[in-house]
């Protein structure tokens, strides 16, 4: 006889999934575990609309950043047999990189704190989006070209590709054989994960991969286009099935004794004392008041959501190969499903947000907040161009749903009082009407760091815009938009979602000299006029 529990949990999951089931569209894949076993996995969309293929339950999927755990397992798993230490400074072991100023360990790079930049925005500031492609080396060389840092190691938390890309490549010179092996030997075969593998190129074959399509703007769906090579920080094709043995992992310890459920969740506090609810490679914060441990994962086509919820004996894995998903909020209407709780609305006051939507502004930074609601009245912030919703605090803030953006805010004295990462305060305002762009910005501006060279110029439209050239760019040219003053915002549109970058324009003796750029996980670049 089929436990009614079970079954019941079958039909609202199904009814989840209803609007992707039929043939004209991608969609999704969902699956429950329950202490120790797979209660559910269901499907329901389209794997490929070119021949045909419905999801099932041999479909495979670019998991991307869920992807960061098992890169730090395999930190740990060499940490343990005395072959690495996590307080080593990075540049015993991958020398060629450039000195920082600072010593940076594989602990800061696994709990996102090493203040190194992103170079997934260091490329797309060089002229290349995700969608064209490029050579390892090629991402290698831009990390190279850092000599600052966004932050003193351990002081902040801020999510970067790069630290992972680069455990990738530590784990590899340690071990003595490619992440990719060594993942393959030590992790995925004793868990019999035989459908994942770590996969760098994404144009190689792979059996029973759903293709991933984006929106197209218009109700349909396009394929996405992504040409960038993976490694730790995003390289791996997997399944429901084969992350639900993984999930079983966390109980067992089959794969790195006992101990490995509080390693990889163990978290760290800031040189501050404040804590970081990043743990190594994954998240340690709350649903609801259950805690749960969980990572994110998106790329062009695909995104993921991995959630535990320990206290409760449950996981849920979701993966999507519609980028129009969002995988974070179904995985917890699931988990709310399985728990027998009905779907909190999550809707903040009507005056909360009355008081806050809108465009708020720190010049010195600089920092451009937008907030608004999205189609079903959910609260959302956007910074740098990615947006992510907000949830409702008891004392009227807001706080980001997403675990990757650390992010309060509340109404502070006609200010927009944000709070970041290791309780880092800002306060913004709204800024004045009738913005124009600053007196002589046009001109050249040269980044050393990024490789590259931006070419502001007015248009026959009386608008500006930035051209960016180097050795690989592809892009532009850029909308360049007045906020305040010296501050302006630069569009760089990108695949995954439409990017901005903050910029101010530094001056002495009455002329500009220098853009004081920040886009989001790369921060504080210096472009140097040139004429």
């Amino acid at each position: 006889m089929r436990d009614l529990d079970t079954l019941l949990l079958h039909r609202r999951i199904d009814r989840l999934l209803a609007q992707w089931d039929g043939t004209a569209t991608p969609g999704c894949t969902v699956g429950v575990v329950r202490e120790g076993a797979l209660v559910l996995h269901r499907s329901a969309g389209m794997a490929s609309l070119d021949l045909g293929v419905p999801i099932g339950a041999a479909t495979t999927f670019r998991i991307a950043s869920v992807s960061k755990q098992f890169t730090c397992t395999a930190i740990l798993l060499l940490a343990a047999e005395g072959r690495l230490s996590l307080d080593a400074d990075i540049r015993e072991i991958l020398p060629e990189l450039p000195d920082f100023g600072a010593r940076i360990t594989p602990d800061h790079l696994m709990h996102n704190t090493s203040g190194i930049r992103d170079f997934l925005d260091l490329m797309r500031l060089g002229g290349l989006d995700l969608a064209q492609s490029c050579t390892r080396e090629d991402l290698i060389a831009v990390i190279g070209r850092q000599r600052s840092l966004n932050f003193a190691p351990g002081s902040r938390f801020l999510y970067s590709n790069t630290g992972f890309l680069l455990l990738g490549e530590i784990a590899g010179r340690v071990a003595g054989e490619p992440l990719a092996s060594f993942l393959e030997r030590r992790v995925f075969a004793p868990l019999g994960m035989n459908r994942t593998h770590l996969v760098a190129s994404t144009t190689e074959t792979v059996a029973g991969l759903a293709t991933g399509y984006l929106p197209d703007g218009n109700g349909g769906v396009v394929k996405a286009r992504h040409g960038f090579p993976l490694g730790g920080e995003g390289g791996l094709v997997s399944c429901v099935e084969d992350l639900a043995l993984w999930d079983r992992n966390f109980t067992t310890g089959r794969v790195g004794g006992a101990g490995i459920a509080a390693a990889l969740t163990e978290r760290m506090a800031f040189t501050g004392g404040a804590p970081n609810p990043y743990a190594r490679g994954l998240a340690v914060t709350d649903h609801r008041g259950i805690e749960t441990v969980s990572h994110g994962g998106l790329w062009p086509g695909y995104r993921t959501e991995f959630l535990r919820l320990p206290a409760r004996n449950l996981s849920v894995i979701c993966i999507v190969n519609h980028g129009g998903i969002d995988p974070a909020r179904l995985a917890r209407q699931v988990a709310d499903a399985a728990i027998g709780l009905d779907e909190a609305p999550m809707l903040p006051e009507t005056a909360v947000m009355d008081a806050i939507e809108g465009r708020w502004v720190e010049p010195e930074a600089p920092m451009t907040v937008e907030m608004s609601r999205d189609a079903e009245g959910r609260a959302m912030a956007t910074l740098n161009g990615v947006g992510f919703a907000l949830l409702p605090l008891p004392d009227g803030s807001l706080r980001a749903a997403s675990t990757s953006f650390p992010f309060t805010a509340r109404t502070e004295g006609g200010r927009l009082a944000v709070t970041l990462d290791a309780g880092h305060p800002v306060r913004l305002h709204r800024p004045a009407s009738g913005a124009a762009l600053p007196e002589g910005l046009a001109g050249r501006y040269v980044c050393e760091e990024v490789g590259a060279e931006w070419t502001l110029a007015p248009q026959p439209d009386g608008a500006m815009a930035a051209s960016v050239s180097g050795p690989l760019a592809k892009a532009g040219p850029w909308a360049v938009l007045p906020i305040e003053g010296d501050v302006i915002r630069i569009e760089v549109p990108g695949t995954l979602f439409p990017a901005w970058t903050d910029v101010r324009a530094l001056r002495e003796a009455g002329g500009i000299t220098a853009l004081l750029v920040n886009a989001g996980r790369s921060r504080g670049l210096r472009f140097r006029r040139q004429g």
